[in-house]
């Protein structure tokens, strides 16, 4: 079996690359969403929500960054382009949210949507032992389970 500088199996790391890019250009997609939202979220709830949209896409903005780096790590190019987002994305585009049920909504099903992607990255890293891929999306699990639970909580009445 063929490795990489960091001992990793060609052919599986690739894969593995690939869908790292997925994740980016969901992750951007997600992003934008939090921005617009941020933006354009009117109503009683507006202080408390501009607040958390803007955090949200703060930390957004580091995971970002996180993952195409961890691509650069393993040897391939990361995605770029607002084509290449919008063609890899799975994500629901927020057009136009005003309202706080809406906006809470669209973070949960784009929550909901990150986290099956970041499964599959998961125990693809786990099985070629890729403990770096594998760190992180641990990491962006565990916080983004405890943020849909909050905002799941929000929703309800």
């Amino acid at each position: 079996m063929k490795t990489n500088i960091l001992g990793l199996p060609v052919k599986e790391t690739e894969v593995l690359i690939a869908e790292l890019n997925i994740l980016l250009a969901n992750f951007q997609v997600y992003y934008q969403n939090l921005r617009g939202i941020h933006w354009n979220i009117r109503g009683k709830n507006f202080f408390n929500l501009h607040v958390k949209f803007e955090e949200l896409y703060n930390d957004s903005q580091l995971k970002i960054d996180l993952i195409a780096e961890r691509v650069l790590t393993l040897g391939g190019t990361p995605l770029h382009t607002f084509e290449d987002y919008i063609r890899n994305s799975k994500l629901d585009v927020g057009k136009d949210i005003h309202t706080d049920v809406v906006a809470i909504q669209l973070i949960v099903n784009s929550l909901s949507g990150l986290l099956k992607i970041e499964r599959v990255i998961l125990d693809q890293a786990g099985e070629i032992n890729d403990e770096g891929t594998n760190s992180m999306m641990s990491d962006f699990i565990a916080e983004q389970e405890k943020t849909l639970w909050m905002m799941q909580a929000w929703l309800q009445e």
